[in-house]
């Protein structure tokens, strides 16, 4: 008979996803992450895997949370517009414990670029969702006459990632609530109809 886990998988990978977060890969040893979850090395290596395996489930997970968080986001507004405006103002809106960790995603695109396969490919899988996704809202925006009718979606949709990309970065350099909120305001208006743009920046303020 197999001899039961001794710890909660679930659990300790959350623990383990705090470290890499907060120190990034290489600065976070396989004992800094064994002692931090508390279990043994061979049930480290048996249960995980090693440091690198780890790390790859972990940061998978966490892009999915992150890719999954958007898509309730832009789902539960009232209009597509509304949507987009809702996830870009919320970095602006985070305690300030959670944004001055930023983004584990975007920090192991600048701690690896593509020198990893792997880790390059977690954030091109979650990258290419997300960019679909906003070309969806963005193609309903359009319809309902809520951005500008010359607008083009794809590059568009980019756009956004690139500003939210940089606003994850702002906000692990310390950047003001009001700063995410002006940068989060510029490129909506910059794609929204004219008569929208004042308007939304009421109701954000």
């Amino acid at each position: 008979m197999s001899r039961p886990r001794e710890f909660d998988r679930e659990e300790v990978l959350q623990i383990a996803e705090r470290v890499f977060w907060r120190q990034g890969y290489q600065a976070s040893s396989t004992e800094d992450l064994r002692l931090a979850m508390g279990i043994g090395r061979q049930s480290f290596y048996d249960s995980f895997g090693g440091k690198r395996l780890l790390y790859l489930e972990v940061l998978r997970r966490y892009n999915d949370r992150g890719v999954e968080a958007s898509v309730a986001t832009l789902l539960a507004a009232s209009s597509p517009l509304s949507a987009l405006s809702a996830l870009l103002l919320s970095f602006s809106k985070e305690k300030p414990q959670r944004r001055s960790l930023g983004c584990m995603g975007v920090a192991a695109m600048c701690e690896f670029g593509v020198s990893d396969p792997e880790v390059a490919r977690i954030g091109r899988t979650s990258s290419a969702r997300l960019e679909s996704l906003l070309q969806r809202v963005l193609r309903n925006a359009k319809a309902r006459g809520e951005v500008r009718a010359s607008l083009d979606e794809r590059a568009a949709a980019r756009q956004l990632q690139a500003t939210i990309l940089g606003m994850k970065v702002l906000s692990r350099a310390g950047a003001s609530p009001e700063t995410l909120r002006d940068v989060a305001l510029a490129a909506l208006e910059g794609m929204a109809a004219r008569w929208r743009s004042r308007a939304m920046r009421a109701r954000a303020s």
